[in-house]
């Protein structure tokens, strides 16, 4: 790179008009990047072309959109996908190869979507780096225990063709160390974890008898875990709430707490809130019931609040953030009986909820989103 001149950086991904957590931390490091070093950084989009932009981007980040609408995948039988899949992604191809040819990146980085089938045969001159938001077992999962045959060899040939673009990229950039350590076939994986998105202006006093939940509504994160784990836990505390806040649909939840005779004066669910940091200050406890986390960014979020934390020991965020026992508590992975025993020993412990929130106030300061920006400036800059 010339002296003198911003590192111009490309980054790949399907789209930002979501509230997604993807699209939060793309943001977030992105409007940093720009705003703090200078970085001359262009977003590359395929979907959502019209639609407005759910996190707000500096004015000075250039966002172009290839309007290849992937997302009609979504409604089509697996066969049929496969004839869409192939049109639209030659059509990909020869788009994003113009847009690289045409900005000339120093660094293009991939957020591993369909790109990553050809990112690295792109002459544009830039270096390509891969940037994995979920963990090695649970990346494009195509379930193919109960697959059909032609599923299962899709598969297969899938995750070695996989493995064959990821050993070609210069980094590949993952959450944890754990993550890391999985993906033993390669020899170019470095961690560098999500920031802390926000500093809070306050925290919480801890008085408010309310467990605050915040996770889309969704198989994944354990929405129906947590509600019969609640089921348990509200009868040993008869004064405490449960608040959760996500998007998505949430008609079969409130199924669920129906089913599960709830009291469900003391449990809402909500859709997303715009301050989900008052909702933190204004509760005295977080849970995370998800079944798998690529890093669990609410968790440093409500840390950073002052609450203390209960979660599944899920693969792999949770592990990565918590100290188990010092600034929250880690369970069996899908136990809902220690789910509610945990919950429950925080509620009825007030000592306990206090000594752990302080020691996560103080522990989760190393995602601070300087500390984790700096890394990304060392990586970039050595490549």
């Amino acid at each position: 790179m010339p002296t003198g001149k911003p590192l111009k950086i490309v980054y790949c991904t399907p789209a930002l008009y979501m509230a997604g957590g993807v699209e939060r931390v793309l943001t977030l490091k992105a409007n940093y990047f720009a705003e703090h070093f200078g970085y001359d950084i262009t977003i590359i989009l395929t979907e959502g072309k019209g639609k407005p932009l759910f996190y707000p981007l500096s004015e000075s980040i250039k966002v172009v959109n290839l309007d290849i609408g992937f997302e009609e995948l979504w409604t089509c039988s697996f066969l049929k996908k496969i004839f869409i899949y192939l049109r639209k992604q030659r059509l990909f191809r020869k788009k994003l190869s113009e847009e690289l040819m045409r900005i000339r990146p120093d660094i293009t980085v991939s957020l591993l979507r369909r790109e990553i089938n050809f990112i690295n045969d792109i002459k544009d001159g830039s270096r390509k780096i891969g940037e994995m938001h979920i963990n090695r077992e649970n990346y494009r999962n195509f379930n193919t225990e109960d697959a059909s045959i032609i599923k299962r060899i899709f598969a297969k040939l899938w995750s070695y063709s996989l493995l064959s673009h990821l050993r070609r990229l210069e980094k590949l950039v993952v959450l944890t160390e754990k993550d890391r350590e999985a993906w033993t076939e390669l020899d170019n994986v470095v961690t560098i974890p999500d920031p802390l998105p926000f500093v809070p202006l306050s925290v919480s006093m801890l008085t408010e008898k309310r467990v605050v939940a915040v996770a889309r509504y969704s198989h994944e994160k354990g929405i129906d875990l947590l509600l019969q784990a609640w089921a348990k836990a509200e009868k040993l505390m008869a004064d405490w709430r449960l608040d959760v806040f996500g998007d998505g649909d949430r008609s079969a939840y409130e199924c669920m707490v129906e089913e599960l005779k709830i009291d469900s004066s003391r449990c809402q669910l909500h859709g997303l809130t715009n301050d989900v940091e008052r909702e933190y200050v204004n509760s005295s406890l977080f849970v995370l019931s998800s079944r798998f986390e690529g890093f669990g960014m609410v968790i440093t979020e409500a840390m950073a609040c002052g609450l203390p934390v209960v979660a599944f020991d899920c693969p792999w965020g949770p592990r990565s953030i918590i100290a188990n026992g010092v600034d929250g508590l880690l369970v069996e992975n899908g136990n809902v009986e220690l789910l509610a025993s945990a919950m429950a020993r925080l509620m009825g412990d007030e000592h306990l909820r206090r000594s752990m929130a302080e020691a996560g106030v103080r522990n989760v300061q190393r995602f601070g989103l300087d500390s984790i920006a700096g890394r990304w400036k060392s990586l970039f800059e050595r490549l």
